[in-house]
């Protein structure tokens, strides 16, 4: 075979120079093309495609290889239920040098595997998981759009070899293996995607890369913020409800939701820290089985927001603030009760508070019953 190593615009691609490699793998054939990171193989997802691809890398045909597409709306084809989390960090993150495994249950699989040819679904899907990568690159992601086979793409090298970062590297490892091989200058990175696990226990990186786990925590942890007044009575009885009733839903203690990337937090308005929880909100949470007896008031504030995905408040007072202090906050933020206020039962006896309490967990039932979790 002889491997043709073309240029190609890294800013305007070439329309028809792509149109012609995308059309080479739709037939079966292997491309080598830039992403941010290494330099890929193109590969369709068929068996005769994938014994190639193989072969030119000399590894075992059982091998895994991780889904490529040209933008992350494609995911939700392949991964059809995603939950807060997952959302969040393909936002954040994609496209970008990150490798998402997606952990499936039984039913999503097999509501999938009736959904995409069996061939597909086989080489895809393994031990109850997909990988899925989107290259932060024009040229990979007007090519992978332009293909319409699935497609994998594993970095283009030799097994045992480092993966090939330029055209020229990628060439030397698999002329006459590949059928072209696209040079669109050094890759960005010169390193490999970072390659994470999302599952019902959290994030775990599978493979350092570009990313820290540090980022990608960051990125992936979604966080719920509860706004009242002085954060010690209503905001603070809805945090430590939020936690129990989540908790509940994802089968796991409280003290497990930051590990698996739920944060709930709660602050007030007059921009008072410090202050404990009143005895009567300590009272109602108590007698419904949830302490929030060592919590301590925040303030809110711009960062505080910002750093928030959801936020829910007790009055309409509240959402003007909210909205004072972050004019571009109001998709994210909602009354916590759509119908009414939760209104303020500071200096009131036990019973106003207990029915406080009533309202705002009957509230929280209706929103956590919204949720993708």
């Amino acid at each position: 075979m002889q491997t043709k190593l073309l240029k190609i615009d890294s800013v305007e691609p070439d329309k028809m120079l792509i149109n012609e490699a995308a059309q080479l793998i739709d037939d079966g054939k292997l491309v080598v093309f830039p992403t941010e990171t290494v330099y890929g193989i193109a590969c369709r997802v068929k068996n005769d495609s994938l014994n190639q691809l193989s072969i030119a890398k000399g590894r075992t045909p059982e091998k895994f290889y991780t889904l490529h597409i040209g933008s992350p709306d494609d995911i939700h084809k392949y991964v059809p239920k995603l939950d807060l989390r997952a959302k969040k960090l393909i936002k954040k993150a994609c496209p970008g040098p990150i490798t998402l495994i997606f952990e499936l249950d039984s039913d999503t699989l097999n509501n999938i595997k009736k959904q995409i040819n069996s061939e597909t679904f086989e080489n895809l899907y393994k031990n109850s998981s997909i990988g899925i990568r989107c290259p932060d690159n024009i040229i990979s992601q007007r090519l992978l759009s332009s293909i319409k086979n699935a497609v994998v793409a594993p970095s283009a090298n030799n097994a045992g070899d480092s993966p090939a970062v330029n055209a020229q590297q990628a060439f030397e490892y698999l002329n006459g293996k590949v059928e072209m091989v696209l040079d669109g200058g050094a890759a960005k990175y010169a390193k490999s995607s970072t390659v994470v696990k999302i599952g019902k226990d959290g994030l775990k990186i599978l493979r350092e890369g570009v990313y820290t786990q540090n980022q990608l925590q960051n990125m992936f942890k979604f966080n719920v913020l509860f706004v009242c007044t002085g954060n010690t009575c209503r905001s603070p009885m809805a945090e430590g409800i939020f936690k129990k009733r989540l908790a509940e839903k994802l089968f796991c203690n409280v003290d497990q939701l930051e590990k698996i990337g739920y944060k709930i937090s709660s602050a007030g308005t007059i921009g008072v820290g410090g202050w404990p929880a009143s005895i009567e909100a300590v009272n109602s949470c108590r007698s419904n089985g949830i302490n929030i007896a060592s919590h301590r008031s925040s303030a809110l504030s711009p960062q505080l927001i910002e750093d928030s995905d959801l936020i829910f408040v007790m009055g309409q007072n509240h959402y003007r603030q909210v909205l004072e202090l972050c004019p571009d906050s109001s998709d994210k933020c909602f009354l916590l009760d759509k119908d009414n206020d939760v209104q303020d039962p500071v200096g009131q006896n036990q019973e106003v508070y207990n029915i406080c309490f009533a309202q705002i967990n009957k509230a929280i039932n209706i929103r956590i019953s919204e949720l993708e979790l």
